[in-house]
């Protein structure tokens, strides 16, 4: 194919962009093309990070305390989804320390850094339903609010925010 007058052929542009990546591989995550403010955007994932480490603490205290008749079917339950949160706090933390911040993993102040409550429940039903709310609460707020606010500002954090985190 060839380059028309006033068109640069593929290769130079190729070319600009190797160099650029180049020039700007000492700001690790943060591209030229960034969009967002990066501490707004280490500030929310903070308070993801804080909601994804109360919902994992909340579902293992759960598959702790589940009893009753049905219990071993949804303590199992409980176990599988405390493990899915921390698979999903550990994405936030590593796009954190990526972004060039520090995960807060104090469990000093982290209650008031999550966007979900720690609420056991007293029973299987009051803990299910502790936990569908926890869910809403986390997909709505962490993820849906989150990946509407990087739509036009970050692709890679909101491809972690919408990946493998909604219920």
């Amino acid at each position: 194919m060839k380059a028309t007058k006033n068109e640069q052929p593929f290769l130079s542009d190729v070319e600009e962009l190797r160099s650029r990546a180049r020039a700007s591989i000492k700001d690790g995550a943060i591209t030229p093309a960034y969009h967002a403010d990066v501490k707004q955007t280490i500030d929310i994932l903070q308070s993801v990070l804080a909601t994804e480490i109360v919902c994992v603490l909340r579902y293992t205290m759960n598959a702790v305390a589940a009893t009753g008749i049905s219990s071993d079917s949804v303590k199992k339950e409980f176990d599988e989804h405390a493990k899915e949160e921390q698979e999903h706090a550990r994405k936030v933390a590593e796009r954190i320390n990526q972004l060039g911040g520090k995960p807060n993993f104090n469990p000093e102040g982290l209650a008031s850094r999550s966007a979900s409550q720690y609420v056991e429940g007293g029973n299987l039903v009051e803990m299910i339903r502790e936990n569908l709310i926890a869910e809403r609460i986390a997909c709505a707020v962490s993820y849906t609010h989150l990946s509407r606010w990087l739509t036009e500002r970050r692709y890679a954090t909101r491809a972690m925010a919408s990946t493998d985190n909604q219920a």
